[in-house]
């Protein structure tokens, strides 16, 4: 027979101890229970699963089933069957309904005389035939069997017909089981975890089970929202944003850290009182730094007019803030009065509608 499954021949052996034993290191859904499913690969290691694969002949009713192996598990006191294609299997389907269309269902089946009465011991790959309608129904799987395909046959359909459309009949409902630790390449698979930590590759996403629910693994981190605190490096003319638009984000992968920020002064933006050119501004980071640093990013100053620009250096004055430092001239090369650490009064004037913009990458200290 080209569909064979071990430990089911009846004999003088313990089937149930030998099935349980010889199966448990496969991917668990109970401490003695296994995940019935199609064992993944292929020759080439291009696809997730080749094994059980129905591939259908053109203008015709039948089809085809690759070899492949796969587990069966029954209770958790029978255990679970372990099942091998050894050739290629030929499946034939029944002509459409004259009314209307159908589903049916590929499965492979165990039949164990033992448990079931059915005369049988024998692993089976069969089609479980729909019911004509409508809108046609999925028929149930039966017990002790996991669905393979799901195949559409529509009505009047026959090989005088030209056959099913296998190139739109047919929908792939196979599940994968590795062994214990493995990474369980997922197809349709919704089912929980095992254990926690426990992973799956959800089509190119590594997944992990925390328990409760998968997640993507490693976690990615995300950009989250940071207002920066503005003061001065003296303390003194303590700036205050007022009304000023004020956007910050920053996202932190281990200890590196990658911000950007854009400020536009409103006309409730107070600037300091007396301020002096030693009161350099100071904002403050979104994540600590491991160390003060000369040069952690860039930003655009801008005094409202296309030519009233210049470039400034972000630098860590302490491991808590960064200051800037004004790095170019204008490209209206007008002069600027005052340069150096930027402030109140440097490199100019500072206004309602003025602009900061910039970015930055450092060291987290954790």
């Amino acid at each position: 027979m080209a569909v064979r499954s071990g430990w089911l021949s009846p004999d003088s052996q313990s089937r149930e101890d030998t099935r349980l034993v010889s199966l448990g290191a496969l991917t668990p859904t109970s401490p003695v229970a296994t995940c019935s499913g199609i064992l993944p690969g292929s020759p080439d290691g291009q696809f997730r699963i080749t094994g059980f694969t129905l591939t259908g002949t053109a203008s015709s009713m039948s089809a085809s089933v690759s070899p492949g192996r796969a587990v069966v598990q029954s209770t958790d006191a029978r255990g679970a069957y372990p099942v091998a294609l050894t050739e290629y299997l030929n499946v034939t389907f029944a002509d459409g309904d004259a009314l209307y269309g159908r589903i049916d269902l590929l499965v492979l089946r165990i039949y164990d005389d033992l448990y079931d009465g059915s005369g049988r011991s024998e692993a089976v790959v069969e089609i479980v035939k729909g019911t004509p309608a409508a809108t046609p129904a999925i028929p149930a799987t039966p017990d002790l069997a996991i669905p393979l395909y799901q195949i559409a046959v529509p009505k009047n359909t026959s090989a005088g017909t030209g056959g099913i459309a296998w190139a739109t009949a047919l929908t792939g409902v196979r599940n994968a089981t590795v062994g214990l630790g493995g990474i369980l390449p997922v197809t349709t698979d919704t089912a929980n975890g095992a254990y926690p930590g426990q992973y799956r590759d959800a089509g190119g996403q590594l997944q992990r089970w925390n328990g409760t629910a998968w997640t993507d693994y490693p976690v990615l981190p995300t950009w989250q929202s940071w207002t920066p605190t503005w003061t001065t490096n003296t303390g003194s003319a303590t700036p205050a944003f007022g009304n000023a638009s004020v956007s910050g984000r920053y996202v932190k992968f281990g200890t590196t850290v990658h911000l950007n920020f854009q400020i536009t002064f409103g006309s409730t933006t107070n600037f300091g009182t007396s301020p002096t050119t030693n009161d350099s501004w100071r904002f403050s980071l979104p994540v600590t730094a491991a160390s003060t640093r000369l040069s952690i990013g860039f930003a655009e100053m801008a005094a409202g007019t296309a030519g009233n620009r210049a470039a400034a250096r972000l630098y860590l004055s302490t491991t808590g803030a960064f200051e800037l430092i004004t790095s170019s001239g204008q490209p209206s090369a007008t002069t600027f009065t005052y340069i150096g650490g930027v402030d109140s009064l440097t490199p100019w004037t500072w206004a309602n509608g003025h602009t900061v913009t910039g970015s930055a990458t450092y060291e987290a200290a954790v």
